[in-house]
């Protein structure tokens, strides 16, 4: 009933990577360390490039919100409660060997850099989703993760001690949760205006929380770092006067191509980025030379 396998691999089967025993998507290490790097637009680009237009929610209150939040989601649905329905799933979580209230029975199946991810269906006063305990488990088991909760935590002066995770939230309030029943545990999870599936990269900034689909994840880094220091070397030959907004903004001409090659493997701004390859890049600047008449295009 919660947190099923074959449900997870059918929600997810454009990911042909690593997985958890629960078939939840494992995004590699080094991916969530390169994103943590991004900015949010340029995380967000990649994915409304690929049609992926619900993905980022900014409506929330951060308990840390100078500190940026990376990991592999896990999700949880909370409906109002219903007593035929509570009664019904709190037999199925006991035969699953689950103890406790919901928001426990997800907190025990965190590993490291999981976010716990849940629509509280904007719920705060009895939706309280953690408070200090279950954000110490939090942290204890994720390490370095948080939680995003569409819905109220409690005990806040008590959850802000604890720093090396965050915690993304709608409000406040003294009442612990209650009144509410988990209608699914790795499922797919509306978070305001944006969807999350088990597995997804949660990404969060001052700015709000993206949702980043496993299978887009490589692409969309790679993608994002190009932009990135593109980004440090246009700035870089606008404050010289090299060159003017129009031509750093439209398609990059050959001789402004070779001039970024040249800076690139020499400038210490660009060592963190040596991975890239931008054979693809020179080649399309080339044949748009070679065809002038199309007239200009803007970067996008």
């Amino acid at each position: 009933m919660f947190d099923r396998k074959e449900d997870i691999l059918k929600w997810t089967a454009k990911w042909t990577g690593e997985r958890y025993e629960n078939g939840r998507p494992k995004v590699s290490d080094d991916i969530l360390k390169r994103i943590k790097r991004l900015t949010m637009e340029e995380a967000w680009g990649p994915l409304w490039n690929n049609q992926y237009r619900f993905q980022f929610e900014g409506g929330f209150k951060i308990i840390h919100p100078k500190q940026i939040m990376v990991g592999r989601a896990v999700t949880a649905v909370m409906v109002p409660t219903r007593p035929d329905l509570h009664e019904n799933l709190l037999a199925v979580g006991a035969e699953e060997g689950r103890s406790g209230f919901y928001n426990q029975w997800v907190i025990d199946v965190l590993e490291e850099n999981d976010i716990v991810v849940v629509d509280m269906f904007d719920k705060i006063h009895l939706g309280t989703y953690v408070g200090g305990n279950l954000c110490t488990a939090i942290s204890t088991r994720t390490k370095q993760g948080g939680a995003v909760i569409w819905g109220g935590i409690r005990d806040n002066a008590q959850v802000e001690q604890i720093t090396d995770i965050n915690v993304y939230y709608r409000g406040y309030d003294p009442t612990a949760i209650g009144d509410v029943v988990m209608s699914g545990m790795n499922v797919p999870c509306r978070i305001g205006n944006a969807i999350c599936l088990p597995g997804d990269i949660v990404f969060g900034t001052p700015e709000g929380v993206i949702f980043i689909p496993p299978h887009l994840a490589e692409q969309m880094v790679i993608d994002a770092e190009k932009s990135q220091v593109r980004d440090i070397f246009g700035f870089s030959r606008l404050r010289d006067g090299t060159y003017t907004t129009a031509q750093i903004d439209s398609p990059w001409t050959v001789p402004i191509w070779n001039d970024f090659l040249e800076w690139f493997a020499a400038d210490e701004q660009a060592r963190n980025y040596s991975h890239l390859s931008w054979e693809q890049e020179l080649k399309e600047a080339r044949e748009q030379e070679a065809q002038p008449n199309q007239g200009p295009r803007v970067r996008e």
